[in-house]
């Protein structure tokens, strides 16, 4: 079984340093306000072959309404280097709504990470490997991991509830919050900021630009990292009814079933069968679907077959599918011979699940493989590493942020399909410096990377300012070894433009 085997590098701990102020608790409510704590460990790491020095701290702050009572307890955990030089700092989240900045943090761009199967493989059970990660920015950047309010050690505190912050703009602002200040206490006004979202972490990263950049306290981002994005949730949404979403998984569904072998692999290399897969499903495949039933039969007997070679499905049942091959039900019918499905983060995993006539997979066959190396590696890293000594529970996905979320609470319901693309290409207009990496996966059927390609290409963002790059593996490509690698390269040569 191939591990995520990374080049050994120096890294050293020392005892921690705990600073705490005691915060009276606000006894008219029924939630704590916990005292403002910090862990700080300083170690020494080798990243893309420069040594680095740099403190660890683990802290708390406070978050607050318009009428200065505490509705939140947010925790960073912050990698910054000993040394008078003014570096960017970048700050990292994951996505959700509800997941902590685990991922990232342990699987990219942390001076440690987890190690799992290259291949798809589950990773097993403990005890895991925690390897030094010699491919971390350390030495490009500063890092500052966040974990919004109900994922990791962020919690509502004070007057907090959920109408506070689990929404897409009240999260958003609440985040920014965070963001500004970091930036105050540690005085890093005058560096060069970034952010690195995954997944929702990257719609919340174009969310968030109106609260940063806005005229009461303006802070402008020098360039987002955006991995997995999911700007305009349209063509990341594989409804029976939405059109455009059978034309942006198209492409995700020929690679997997590439990868899978249902397209011969000697026949065509995959990034070929991908720009065959795109041209067909927009100038082939997406005038068929707005013709409807006014196609005629002998074209819909054409597209059928086309579709039943990019899809690796039997031709009668895309007819029967009246050529509509939901993106979701792809994960179930691909190796239903087989009695396996694959995984909807990544493809490249498979899994027997328990009812083969089940039309949608129970479970992420790449999500369950890889949790608990995840959980048990950061907590185990916190402890010992990081001297962390809080007696909170980390939580990697919430339940409790999901269940009350609201992504508009202005309208009182939920909107048709969520979009903060609208703002990012805004704020690119109004930042006329700022850059934008767009990494995409191709074995991805949560954020499909040819909705990135659609999204980016309808709201007049500024094309030359934008750097794409793909991989060949899933949502979370940094699972792959190569991947993780080039993964890497690429974001530190996007410090360097």
């Amino acid at each position: 079984m191939k591990k995520l085997l990374l080049i050994s590098c120096l890294l050293s701990g020392f005892p921690a340093l705990a600073a705490t102020d005691a915060v009276p608790n606000t006894a008219q409510t029924g939630l704590e306000v916990p005292q403002i704590e910090s862990f700080v460990t300083q170690h020494k790491g080798k990243f893309h072959g420069e040594t680095i020095s740099y403190s660890a701290t683990v802290s708390n702050m406070h978050l607050y309404n318009a009428k200065g009572d505490v509705i939140g307890d947010a925790v960073t955990t912050a990698y910054v280097a000993d040394t008078n030089q003014n570096r960017p700092v970048t700050f990292v989240f994951n996505g959700g709504p509800g997941s902590a900045s685990i991922w990232l943090h342990m699987g990219l761009f942390g001076p440690k990470i987890v190690s799992v199967p290259s291949d798809a493989k589950d990773a097993g059970n403990a005890p895991f490997q925690l390897l030094d990660n010699p491919l971390s920015p350390l030495d490009k950047t500063d890092l500052v991991f966040i974990d919004p309010i109900g994922t990791g050690f962020s919690k509502l505190a004070g007057k907090g509830s959920a109408a506070d912050v689990w929404g897409m703009a009240e999260d958003a602002k609440t985040v920014s919050q965070i963001v500004k200040t970091w930036i105050a206490k540690n005085n890093r006004w005058n560096s060069a900021k970034y952010i690195a979202g995954e997944s929702y972490g990257t719609t919340r990263a174009a969310a968030m630009q109106p609260f940063l950049d806005d005229s009461s306290n303006p802070v402008r981002m020098n360039g987002l990292i955006l991995i997995s994005q999911a700007l305009d949730y349209e063509g990341s949404t594989p409804a029976p009814d939405n059109m455009i979403s059978f034309v942006t998984y198209l492409p995700t569904m020929a690679a997997t079933a590439w990868y899978h072998h249902k397209i011969d692999q000697n026949s065509i290399g995959l990034e070929a069968l991908v720009a065959d897969a795109k041209a067909f499903a927009v100038d082939t495949y997406l005038p068929a679907l707005f013709k409807g039933s006014q196609l005629p039969k002998a074209e819909f007997n054409a597209v059928a077959d086309k579709l039943a070679y990019f899809t690796g499905l039997p031709v009668e049942m895309v007819k029967r599918a009246n050529l509509r091959i939901q993106g979701s039900r792809h994960l179930k019918f691909l190796l239903a011979d087989e009695g396996l499905s694959v995984g909807r983060l990544d493809s490249r995993y498979t899994n027997d699940e328990l009812d083969d006539f089940d039309v949608k997979t129970r479970y992420d066959a790449a999500s369950v493989a890889v949790s608990s190396a995840y959980n048990a590696a950061l907590n185990h890293y916190f402890a010992s590493d990081l001297q962390v000594k809080w007696s909170r529970n980390y939580v990697v996905s919430s339940r409790e942020v999901s269940d009350n979320w609201v992504y508009d609470r202005r309208i009182g319901k939920e909107p048709m399909y969520v979009n903060s693309a609208r703002a990012l290409s805004e704020e690119m207009r109004k930042n006329p410096s700022m850059k934008i990496m767009l990494a995409s996966g191709y074995f991805d059927y949560s954020t499909p990377f040819f909705d990135g390609e659609y999204t980016f290409g309808r709201y007049g963002i500024d094309l030359s300012r934008v750097t794409r790059s793909y991989y060949q593996a899933g949502h979370m490509m940094y699972l792959h070894q190569p991947d993780l690698k080039q993964l890497a390269d690429d974001i530190h040569q996007f410090y360097s433009h």
